[in-house]
């Protein structure tokens, strides 16, 4: 438990120190994009913006996610970095269709480019996205928040680089067009990072099996304990971000000792498959038509 709050507190530095680069040079940006008439620095700023935001979330999720269960909240408040997750793909979303739209209408009114600045503020962000990607990257506490926002910092560090081999066409060639173009391919990064976020969610959301988990494993590795005969009603599925729960009614011999048999099936669940919660209905195998419990 020490090691793991220790985990946690070096996750929560690592994404300060991303959050206060990626702000600065967020302002800085949009300052640029403004200046050389760039939409692709804008596109990038806006994506840098929802850098803030997903580090932020991030951030406020750390937070809410220690705060103590409640009588209504039995769960505690693990689901809220789920939610913000959810919120960052959305946003996402949302960011794109900005972008998509003004790249098409700059490709019909193409806009003169100070290529020099875009050039200038892309060998910036590349080398700040590198920094941010390898200070989040190297913390050893994963979660799927940290897996967010690490997705953003990677995707914004391509953008970045797209960025810049827009600015040298546009500064060498005279291809003006070039900077809608690295706009839509930053676009797509967006989309990909987007996609990820709203699907890891919205499966945790549901409640699905994790893609990690087989159930059909779970089942063979409790039925190879002894006393377990049968294993139905058997439910996986994840609270938040590295935590699984699973509940299950097993029919044991009649021999079986309750208090055993518990023992040992949290201990191949831990072990084999990292499920640390569980709920367990043990039913006698003598009375199992009748549903008689222990």
């Amino acid at each position: 438990m020490a090691e793991q709050e220790s985990l946690r507190e070096e996750s929560r530095k690592a994404l300060w120190i991303a959050l206060g680069l990626t702000f600065l040079f967020m302002i800085f940006e949009i300052a640029a994009g403004l200046f050389s008439h760039s939409l692709a620095l804008l596109a990038d700023a806006g994506h840098m913006l929802t850098d803030v935001l997903a580090l932020s979330l991030a951030l406020f999720a750390f937070w809410i996610a220690d705060r103590p269960p409640t009588r209504r909240m039995s769960y505690g408040f693990h689901r809220a970095e789920i939610l913000a997750a959810l919120a960052n793909g959305v946003l996402l979303i949302n960011i794109v269709f900005y972008i998509v739209i003004e790249a098409f209408r700059r490709f019909r009114s193409p806009e003169a480019i100070a290529a020099n600045v875009m050039i200038a503020f892309a060998c910036l962000g590349l080398c700040i996205n590198l920094v941010c990607a390898l200070v989040i990257g190297r913390t050893r506490y994963k979660n799927l928040n940290l897996q967010g926002a690490l997705f953003h910092v990677i995707a914004d560090l391509l953008g970045s680089g797209a960025v810049l081999v827009g600015g040298v066409c546009v500064l060498f060639l005279g291809w003006d067009f070039a900077d809608s173009l690295v706009s839509l391919v930053i676009s797509f990064l967006i989309i990909v990072c987007a996609w990820k976020l709203l699907k890891d969610s919205v499966t945790i959301l549901l409640e699905a099996t994790p893609a990690h988990i087989d159930v059909q494993s779970v089942e063979e590795g409790l039925l190879s304990i002894e006393a377990v005969k049968n294993v139905h009603d058997l439910h996986v599925w994840t609270i938040s971000s590295g935590k699984e729960a699973l509940s299950a009614h097993l029919d044991v011999s009649d021999d079986g000792q309750p208090d055993a048999v518990i023992r040992e099936v949290n201990s191949v669940l831990a072990e084999k498959f990292g499920i640390f919660h569980s709920t367990l209905q043990l039913e006698s195998e003598k009375h199992e038509e009748s549903g008689t419990d222990f």
